[in-house]
């Protein structure tokens, strides 16, 4: 774990200089869900928050994200060829292989950027941020593109109401960049408890026969909400409370919170626990869903292009794995 307390004058400081998101201009209400499945616009409210969501259509995630990567490039005022590392968290790809982070590299020409994907679901964005933060530290490159993208859509099933009511399409970025004054990037704690069954998407079972009519199939995603909802009110708030003690940090001493986008009712559970006011939290799940990793990097452009330049930012991630973690930024001097 990094820890604001213990870092030292010589460590190389980080700074952010692009945030962005881009949604698909397809909005799916619930209304029009209803008509696939048995559900309604009063159950999805009153249970998730979500009033709506945007799907891509004739779109992959690597569209998504070349969006977000050509934003962030005229944002930053860069050129791509500057761009030393490309990270697409997702688990929703193009393909298994290639990685979606090597189109966006050949769709921007950033022909001096490696580029590959980092898969931690919901909590990808938190983990590929953290990665991209220790190249720059290292002193060896200047600038990484983090960039979470999904599209969820394509691995609904939509005839199960309990997963598929949740999910959006979407994609979200930042360029960080080596600094010569203070560094926004002030702590992080992130963590990992297997276990494969609450949550899971595209799997590929295992070869049982050498057969000509052997072809790999992937599966829907599904999650267990009970199961969820006990990981994060349990296991969540109390990562949260111990990475603010470890910081000196008291939850009132937050500008702004962005939690995973997962639901309404969750954020609002989050809130409680941390006797925070919800005016505190970035909130994007009632208008584009659940859009996994992308909801946190989401948020926080939205934030900042309204003007916040907040001083102390949590952002915590939740997902399949089960994978979670927090970051804690100084964005007080974005785009200065």
């Amino acid at each position: 774990m990094i820890n604001i307390l213990e870092r030292g004058p010589t460590m190389t400081a980080v700074k952010i200089t692009a945030s962005a998101g881009y949604l698909p201009e397809k909005v799916v209400t619930n209304d029009e869900l209803s008509q696939l499945m048995d559900t309604s616009d009063e159950w999805i409210v009153s249970h998730t928050g979500i009033k709506k969501r945007h799907y891509a259509i004739a779109e992959n995630t690597s569209n998504l994200a070349t969006k977000v990567a050509q934003k962030l490039l005229q944002q930053a005022k860069l050129d791509a060829t500057q761009i030393d590392l490309i990270i697409v968290s997702t688990i929703t790809p193009d393909a298994l292989t290639p990685a979606t982070a090597a189109i966006v590299q050949k769709n921007i020409q950033a022909s001096n950027a490696f580029a590959y994907d980092l898969s931690a679901a919901c909590a990808g964005f938190i983990f590929a941020l953290a990665t991209a933060e220790k190249f720059i530290r290292s002193g060896m490159y200047q600038r990484a593109m983090v960039i979470s993208a999904e599209t969820n859509s394509k691995m609904l099933d939509f005839t199960d109401r309990t997963s598929a009511v949740f999910f959006g399409d979407g994609a979200a970025g930042m360029i960080l960049e080596k600094s010569a004054g203070n560094t926004a990037y002030l702590a992080e704690k992130i963590a990992t408890q297997g276990n494969t069954e609450v949550i899971h998407s595209g799997r590929v079972a295992p070869l049982q026969k050498v057969a000509a009519d052997n072809y790999p199939q992937l599966d829907a995603f599904y999650q267990d909400g009970r199961a969820v909802y006990n990981f994060v009110t349990n296991d969540v708030t109390a990562h949260i409370a111990e990475f603010l003690a470890d910081n000196g940090i008291k939850p009132t001493d937050l500008d702004l919170v962005i939690t995973h986008q997962a639901n309404l009712r969750l954020i609002e559970n989050i809130a409680q626990y941390l006797a925070l006011d919800l005016d505190k939290f970035a909130i994007n799940v009632t208008e584009a869903g659940n859009t996994s990793s992308v909801g946190i990097p989401l948020a926080l452009a939205q934030a900042l292009e309204q003007g916040k330049r907040p001083k102390k930012v949590l952002l915590t991630g939740f997902g399949a794995g089960l994978a979670y973690g927090s970051i804690l930024l100084d964005l007080s001097e974005f785009g200065k």
